[in-house]
């Protein structure tokens, strides 16, 4: 009998997230946002990056200058960010194989709609282009559903309780603060998630850069992405890339 595991992930919204983020997201049953926590600057909440001719760019929502917020706290005051956003993105992909399949969707994004909050941006994006273009049935929630408590892990150990994890999926860079001990006296075991192995794909301007948004993914291979963030593993054997 094969019992079925809850499988949770918890992760700040960001902006057009890389595919790493996705992969993370597919691999999970529920995926929590975690956007009532402390606002970070110059992290990939409010920026991303894609390939121009001159190389490697970040695009960079405004966001202020005061630290003492929340993500769910940041507000967007002004739309000039987004029209500059579209000509950048468009300008660098307008040439590629894919980009008038998706060209509307995200013109809408820019330039149809007013966003109040970096949150709600980052949100829907990355909901999406996971139902939409991905073909990703996780479940998403909001950490602001739930009434986690404590600080910091014991706040993070609460959340995913309340979920009833029995997994719990994090990126790897987590390894330098989580306490798989305390997880396990909780009932919930955690899964670190490898990065390595995805396969280059034809990309602009070489050399080739794994590190950038999704949208450079999703515009040269359009309904192949999914192989190139999580299919390709069912050719590969080796059980470290999972």
């Amino acid at each position: 009998m094969v019992v079925s595991m809850n499988k949770v992930v918890v992760l700040q919204s960001n902006y057009i997230p890389w595919k790493g983020y996705f992969d993370l997201i597919h691999d999970a049953d529920v995926f929590i946002f975690y956007d009532d926590v402390q606002y970070t600057k110059n992290d990939w909440r409010n920026r991303n990056r894609i390939k121009r001719s001159n190389g490697v760019d970040w695009l960079t929502i405004p966001s202020g200058t005061n630290l003492n917020r929340k993500i769910c706290e940041v507000t967007l005051n002004d739309s000039d960010w987004a029209i500059r956003h579209w000509t950048l993105i468009r300008d660098s992909y307008s040439k590629a194989p894919h980009f008038n399949k998706y060209k509307d969707f995200f013109e809408h994004v820019y330039l149809g709609t007013k966003w109040r909050s970096l949150s709600e941006l980052n949100q829907f994006l990355i909901k999406n282009i996971s139902s939409l273009f991905l073909g990703i049935t996780t479940v998403f929630k909001d950490s602001r559903e739930y009434s986690a408590a404590g600080q910091k892990l014991d706040r993070l150990i609460d959340l995913v309780t309340q979920a009833k994890a029995d997994v719990y999926i994090s990126g790897p860079s987590a390894k330098n603060y989580i306490d798989e001990i305390r997880f396990r006296k909780a009932g919930v075991a955690v899964k670190f998630k490898s990065y390595s192995g995805y396969p280059e794909y034809p990309q602009f301007y070489p050399p080739f850069e794994h590190a950038v948004s999704i949208l450079d993914l999703l515009f040269q291979v359009g309904p192949d992405t999914p192989y190139f963030i999580w299919g390709w593993r069912q050719d590969n054997p080796d059980p470290s890339v999972a």
